[in-house]
């Protein structure tokens, strides 16, 4: 198994070896946002690790000093300068990392210019992701997978239909909670291309551990014909299976649930299908998509995310596979 097929399974052991690589990381940040806070972490770092070992030094030797001599320090004056010296020492560090922490939220908040925009809204459990853009032909939806622009800012709108969530991309950004009735944003500005991952870091029911977002950063050309096939209609199917799985489709629950762009299935409950059999994993990261993943999640969803608000629909062997045809050639 891949490093990053391991990860898309959000189960805890993934989120743990999420932490130790460069996908998910705050050590390793790949967007300017993400590299202004790792100053701060180092920067605090740098000031507490030496001040630790300065209070040990200076408590092993007050040990040392005072053991067995009941000597009197009241009037000692080197102990007081020294006491006096050490909360200066301490104020003024203090100070500089309130600092630098200042410095850095504004930085995360500066206004940006050209964004990419985005309106993120989470569910449980799982994320729909809009492009937002002034031509509504422009404007694209997927769900569980962000795509974005090397070296241009993102300004991403941040939205929750059910409980409180919260957006962590450790390479791009800190964490942003999405709250009911309340608009938050979150501006994320690439530099490096490749495949990173997100994850709901505000505990929101069940299955919040198999919430993760498959983020893909790419060059300005890959990302524009990304997004120009993610506007066009669904693929027509052509094969006998796959009409017939077309059919089947819009003929049950499915069709209330999920939308297909270019045909009569229109459900908002579920995820945009128009475009799933090009996306690297399905309910958010739970399961590799692949043929034989999508068909034991189609016929058990519970099996594999209890609680998820997707049914089992009552399907045949052949009913099954018609079905699967179909959503595999929705590329």
């Amino acid at each position: 198994m891949k490093r990053w097929d391991a990860l898309a399974l959000g189960s805890p052991l993934a989120l743990l070896a999420g932490g130790c690589n460069r996908v998910q990381s705050v050590l390793a940040p790949i967007g300017d946002q993400a590299a202004a806070i790792k100053r701060v972490l180092d920067l605090m770092m740098w000031i507490c690790v030496p001040m630790y070992l300065l209070v040990l030094l200076a408590l092993g030797w007050a040990l040392w000093r005072g053991k067995g001599s009941g000597a009197n320090v009241a009037g000692d004056r080197a102990l007081s300068a020294g006491l006096i010296g050490f909360v200066v020492l301490v104020a003024g560090l203090l100070t500089a990392m309130t600092a630098a922490s200042y410095v850095t939220e504004r930085t995360l908040h500066a206004p940006v210019v050209d964004p990419v925009n985005v309106r993120i809204t989470a569910k449980q459990w799982w994320w729909q992701v809009e492009y937002l853009d002034a031509d509504s032909s422009q404007q694209t939806i997927t769900a569980n997978e962000l795509h974005l622009p090397v070296n241009r800012p993102a300004r991403i709108e941040l939205r929750t239909s059910d409980v409180i969530h919260s957006l962590w991309i450790p390479v791009l950004n800190g964490k942003e909670d999405l709250i009911p009735g309340h608009d938050n944003v979150i501006v994320m500005t690439p530099r490096h291309t490749g495949r990173y991952r997100g994850q709901c870091a505000e505990f929101c029911g069940l299955q919040h551990a198999k919430m993760a977002l498959d983020v893909q950063i790419d060059d300005a050309q890959a990302f524009a014909a990304w997004r120009a096939r993610q506007a066009a209609p669904a693929t027509v199917p052509i094969t006998p299976s796959a009409v017939a799985g077309q059919r089947l489709f819009n003929a049950t629950a499915c069709a209330l649930c999920h939308t297909i762009q270019g045909t009569s299935a229109g459900g908002i409950s579920g995820p945009d299908l128009t475009h799933l059999a090009s996306r690297r994993t399905l309910a958010a990261g739970a399961l590799p998509l692949n043929r034989s993943m999508l068909a034991a999640w189609i016929a058990d969803p519970q099996r594999h995310k209890p609680g998820t608000n997707m049914p089992a629909v009552p399907l045949g062997q052949r009913q099954l596979g018609d079905i699967v045809d179909y959503l595999m050639g929705l590329h």
